[in-house]
């Protein structure tokens, strides 16, 4: 070990990362993948704008658009996964790593990524076979073009693979060793594993007497052997240790009460994200955890069904389409002229910035329907500026992620799609329920920012004074963004597309724009996409991982255990509410907001329905518990796309920053209990 170290050091690590064969071909597997998903990227936002076009100026709509651009969707995520991992875009809870000494934090990430192979090694084995099955049994679709379930599968198994791989690459960059048998001998295990694999085959192969199988085993042996070629016996000890404690308390737990198994599975997910597993992979392991020790018998299956369903939905494909127009405003400079003239507006007033940025993620809420799209976008082209001009993390992070919530509130909103299509309630009225909430919330949050500027002045810098002339010229950079809203609201009233196709009509509009303000050009466009399909592959990477632990959390009854407490317990109508709302902020920590909806919907929608609440009403006040869930520590997704896009800005800063922001939106839901026809007034007047 200390020759190899001594190696190291004169060799250095970037030159042994450079000349490892096997290393530079998962590297050139990665960028291939990530390069198939941008075509993905770019097929599927065609091919929708052609769908709209077709159908509303010629009358003749497709058949075949939806089911397609579903599979695309999942082929994109699926192929980035591994490019995103390469570029470091799956991000993990820092607050510890953050505080210890730099060569504790680098054992850390080095145990984090050996515990994310384990966990992403187990999922693409149960993906391969998914996908052998369905090719057997030649499993057919239940769309019209009754497309063959294998041939859609495949990039889910070719992208988690060449994701266990990329991670695997990552371990080497970490912790690079220089004896050359050394190096190979990680490649010779993985191919040893893979063969081991085929020779059991497709079917579980229990041991005797256990209820574990070959299948398992190889592959734990296969890390531990690759944790001590590559990393040492030391790291593979800590790594060996964790997988234990979680295993061991896993299985023990299985008799005991109801409540000690929730509260394990919290603390499990919680020690994982703070020594530094990545959220997706945190998620997933404590799920793979749970299927293998809390059920009956273990049921590994579940791993791959959970990956392909959670994902496989047309409304998903959304959020790449706003993200796409977000990149595009961002690289051609809409989206900062925006801004600037927001800027300009509120120059004078000291944190005039910070109003900015509250109304640009108001606007932009308007335009993407995403409060993930909304802080991707605001995070590059709000935060920056304003640490530039003096204003502290805290509150620039802070006031851009509270302003991104209101993605999911101010129409057109995903999660008001997915409520309304759940419960049953009509879609366009809670577009509009949502619009004087969400103006609202956008004036409180330029409050807030207003506070904390005369309580701590040294946050913000003194604005900078500005002529009405200055501003009127300024304003001209808000008109290719008010072509954008247009284009993008006009086609969704207008009854030209759908909420979920507007955002290829940003997309759209967006990429002429540019091409009009001559700033279109390949290499734009291509940074553009894979910025696109990097963020969609680590946000959908963890609805994954959240997938496959609200099954473990849907089997044990969590959120019906909860509700029928509330129910037994005979209480006030404000005391239910008020349990719901705080069962829907814990879930909302740990849970991704719409596997959260889905899963609990069905039970606790029948209560306060039943206690007279109205659906528009309890759709309004869900989608505000929902943004307190995307902005509040340890797993708000919010928190963790600022963290992705804000380069070396601590993820405790963020969550400091956010917190008087949750205080807020916490008021307002008060505030809507207390005076509920403020949530109807504009559709009752509108309809």
């Amino acid at each position: 070990m200390q020759i190899d170290q001594v190696a190291t050091q004169q060799e250095g690590p970037e030159a042994q990362e450079s000349s490892f064969l096997f290393v530079r071909l998962v590297d050139w597997l990665s960028s291939l993948v990530g390069l198939v998903a941008i075509g993905c990227l770019l097929v599927m936002t065609a091919i929708i704008c052609y769908e709209i076009i077709s159908r509303y100026f010629f009358g003749t709509p497709t058949y075949w658009v939806t089911e397609i651009s579903t599979y695309l969707f999942m082929a994109l995520t699926f192929f980035a996964v591994a490019a995103a991992h390469k570029a470091g875009a799956h991000i993990r809870v820092e607050l510890l790593i953050d505080l210890v000494p730099e060569w504790i934090a680098h054992h850390l990430r080095v145990n984090a990524a050996w515990v994310g192979l384990f966990t992403i090694a187990f999922v693409a084995w149960q993906m391969v076979i998914f996908n052998y099955w369905d090719y057997v049994y030649d499993t057919r679709d239940w769309g019209l073009l009754s497309t063959k379930q294998w041939i859609v599968q495949l990039p889910l198994s070719v992208g988690l693979t060449a994701l266990s791989l990329s991670i695997l690459s990552e371990a080497y960059k970490l912790q690079p060793v220089a004896a050359p048998w050394r190096r190979w001998l990680v490649p010779v295990i993985v191919a040893t594993a893979v063969a081991g694999l085929w020779m059991i085959g497709p079917d579980t192969a229990r041991i005797n007497g256990t209820t574990l199988d070959w299948g398992s085993v190889i592959i734990a042996a296969a890390v531990a052997a690759s944790i001590l070629a590559w990393s040492g016996w030391k790291t593979l000890l800590m790594v060996t240790a964790l997988l234990a404690i979680l295993g061991v308390g896993f299985y023990l737990a299985k008799p005991f009460p109801f409540l000690y198994v929730v509260f394990f599975l919290a603390g499990a997910i919680l020690l994982l994200l703070v020594l530094g597993v990545r959220i997706a992979f945190a998620l997933a392991a404590v799920g793979l955890f749970g299927l293998y020790f809390l059920l009956p018998q273990p049921q590994l299956s579940l791993l791959a069904e959970r990956s392909w369903n959670s994902i496989n939905t047309f409304t998903l494909t959304a959020v790449p389409m706003f993200v796409f127009m977000g990149s595009i405003l961002l690289r051609s400079g809409i989206a900062g002229a925006m801004f600037d003239a927001l800027t300009r507006l509120f120059g004078r007033a000291r944190g005039g910035l910070a109003y900015s940025s509250v109304g640009a993620s108001t606007v932009f809420a308007a335009v993407s329907g995403s409060s993930l799209a909304t802080a991707a976008t605001m995070g590059t082209v709000a935060c920056p500026e304003m640490v530039k001009r003096g204003y502290s993390a805290r509150l620039t992070y802070g006031v851009v992620a509270a302003g991104a919530t209101l993605g999911i509130l101010i129409p057109p909103s995903i999660a008001m799609i997915i409520y309304g299509n759940t419960v049953g309630a009509p879609i366009t009225v809670l577009f509009i329920a949502g619009i004087i909430p969400g103006l609202t919330l956008m004036l409180a949050f330029m409050a807030g920012a207003f506070i904390w500027s005369r309580v701590q002045p040294s946050a913000t810098p003194a604005g900078q004074p500005v002529s009405w002339r200055e501003k009127l010229f300024g304003l001209a950079g808000f008109l290719p963004f008010a072509v954008i809203i247009f284009a993008v609201l006009g086609s969704l009233y207008g009854g030209i597309a759908t909420p979920t196709e507007a955002g290829a009509i940003g997309a759209l509009f967006a990429l002429i724009l540019s091409g009009v303000q001559r700033k279109l050009s390949i290499r734009m466009i291509y940074d553009a996409t894979f910025e696109t399909v990097k963020i969609t592959a680590f946000l959908m990477l963890i609805v994954v991982g959240a997938a496959i632990l609200s099954w473990v959390f849907d089997y044990l009854n969590l959120p019906r255990f909860m509700v029928n407490a509330i129910e037994a317990a005979n209480l006030d109508p404000w005391v239910v509410a008020l349990s719901i709302a705080i069962l829907y902020i814990i879930l909302g920590m740990f849970i991704e907001p719409i596997s959260m909806m889905l899963m609990t919907l069905p039970v606790t929608f029948p209560i306060l329905t039943a206690m007279g609440f109205d659906p528009i009403w309890i759709g309004i006040a869900l989608v505000m518990v929902i943004e307190v869930g995307l902005i509040t520590p340890p797993v708000g997704i919010i928190l963790f796309v600022l963290r992705g896009v804000s380069g070396d800005t601590a993820l405790k800063e963020i969550v400091y920053g956010v917190m008087p922001f949750v205080v807020i939106i916490l008021a307002f839901l008060v505030f809507i209990y207390l005076f509920p026809g403020y949530v109807a007034w504009l559709p009752e007047r509108w309809g």
